[in-house]
């Protein structure tokens, strides 16, 4: 028995190796490709927070004035960034948990190569003054369709690695993922075709709820199950533990799919909208909250006692910080759908803004980092070579993201909206007041942008194989755990 088990383990490892080695260049380039548009976007960032209190800061050049840096710094940051970092983990993952090397690496890259090119193109397009303006869809028109095409190019082979899995267990991770996958291509269509195809023969006003809707379907309903699903898949290996309570994640998982349809319409409260659609908004995103708070308890519960293992292993601390960023985001914008705070918000300085920043890097951002320190090493067969640079990493992201989204924008959107409110307040007075809010924002970008400096200088690194090797966990002190799981 004992000899039977020994050698189910050695195939186990052998075939986790080919899996690793067969997804080696879509992953990483996918990984490397992302934390290059991450740095875009730092940048970007830096000078559109900027652009808010000095107006004249690069002024000369009309590429970078203040409406079109915005919009491509949010670009670069969800379909540069967010985008390819979830195809990288959800690629990974599906071959891991289903257990089947991928065929069709060559695709995937390839594919991946013009989702770059068109991003690129996209990308420039806004700085040309040839964008949209609507949030979350800045690019040209044209470009929507071009990278729902080159997603399906990228997400097939995952749902096909699904259908021929071998075994009939199906993990938490896969629920999200295969959500994930299904939901991407629903809500980018979606809010493409009624918003750009059919706008112009429709309600302009309804267009603007949709396009609120568009951005709170994305986030909840790709880059936040993504993300969870590397939670749930990296907790329990690090920690050599189950996860705490399948019936915890089964009514986080029906809870988000559930509610998080709903949500976005509370942005446009007080429009001629149909009242329904927006009250229904506002309580979706009250009763978001109840999801993440399963995630985050059945995450939580999972690592306690494990206190060592956290402080010590880079991909559990970062997703630790994203599962607990996940339930400070949906009590955040739950608070904000409030009629009561979105008279303040709504159209204040930085109130949306925040929350985004809040959700995209204080959770998924983080959560990603996580997943990308836990699989880089394995697909690499390399080991991370500097600590204090993740350790630099963690916190000056940490600091950077608490700092922009709660302090600054949340804030300074109270502070400036209650200015707005008072008639008795000159409109210069209470410009006057978001000031340091906005300087504010402008510091804690550049924090972010050298956390990420450390990030993607490791990262670079690694892609050239200059690590050392190891078959030891990420700087864990200890031997990995066994366990009977993908």
């Amino acid at each position: 028995m004992a000899s039977e088990i020994t050698s189910q383990l050695v195939e186990d490892k052998k075939l986790r190796a080919q899996i690793d080695r067969s997804l080696r260049h879509p992953v990483m380039f996918f990984f490397t490709s992302g934390a290059a548009w991450l740095a875009v976007a730092l940048i970007l960032g830096v000078v559109a927070s900027a652009k808010y209190y000095a107006p004249g800061f690069l002024g000369e050049c009309s590429l970078l004035n203040a409406g079109r840096v915005m919009n491509a710094h949010m670009a670069a940051f969800i379909y540069g960034w967010g985008a390819q970092s979830a195809f990288g983990v959800i690629i990974w993952l599906m071959a891991r948990l289903s257990r089947q090397e991928s065929k069709k690496a060559g695709i995937i890259l390839a594919v991946g190569h013009v989702w770059n090119v068109v991003v690129s193109a996209g990308l420039l397009g806004i700085l040309l003054g040839q964008g949209t303006g609507k949030p979350w869809m800045y690019f040209p028109n044209w470009v929507f369709p071009v990278l729902v095409a080159c997603y399906f190019g990228i997400g097939i082979w995952s749902v096909i690695s699904f259908r021929v899995r071998r075994g009939g267990h199906v993990y938490v991770s896969q629920w999200y993922l295969l959500a994930a996958l299904f939901w991407f291509p629903w809500v980018m269509l979606s809010g493409y075709f009624f918003i750009d195809v059919f706008a112009a023969e429709g309600n302009g006003v309804m267009a603007a709820g949709i396009n609120s809707w568009f951005r709170s379907a994305l986030f909840f309903l790709f880059f936040t199950p993504v993300a969870i699903a590397a939670a749930y898949y990296i907790t329990p290996k690090v920690t050599g533990r189950p996860v705490y309570s399948y019936k915890l994640a089964l009514l986080g998982f029906w809870g988000l799919a559930i509610i998080g349809p709903w949500a976005g319409m509370q942005k446009v409260m007080g429009s001629p909208l149909p009242a329904f659609l927006q009250f229904f908004g506002a309580g979706a995103a009250v009763l978001i909250i109840i999801p993440a708070l399963c995630v985050a308890v059945n995450i939580l519960k999972t690592t306690s006692g494990k206190s060592g293992t956290v402080a010590h292993s880079p991909s559990l601390r970062f997703t630790i910080a994203g599962v607990i960023g996940l339930l400070v985001t949906t009590v955040t914008g739950g608070l904000l759908a409030l009629p009561g705070a979105l008279k303040f918000t709504q159209f204040a300085f930085g109130g949306t803004y925040g929350y985004e920043v809040l959700g995209l890097y204080g959770f998924y951002s983080m959560s990603m980092f996580g997943a990308i320190y836990f699989i880089v090493p394995r697909v690499t067969n390399r080991e991370w070579i500097s600590g204090g640079l993740i350790r630099q990493h963690f916190w000056l992201s940490l600091y950077g993201v608490v700092f922009i989204a709660l302090f600054c924008c949340i804030l300074g959107a109270f502070m400036h909206g209650y200015s707005l409110e008072e008639l008795t307040v000159p409109d210069a007075s209470a410009q006057a007041r978001v000031f340091p809010y906005a300087v504010g924002v402008t510091i804690g970008w550049g924090f972010v942008a050298l956390a990420n400096v450390f990030f993607c200088f490791h990262l670079l690194l690694m892609w050239l194989r200059l690590g050392r090797r190891s078959s030891h966990p990420t700087l864990l002190e200890h031997e990995e755990p066994s366990l009977p799981t993908a």
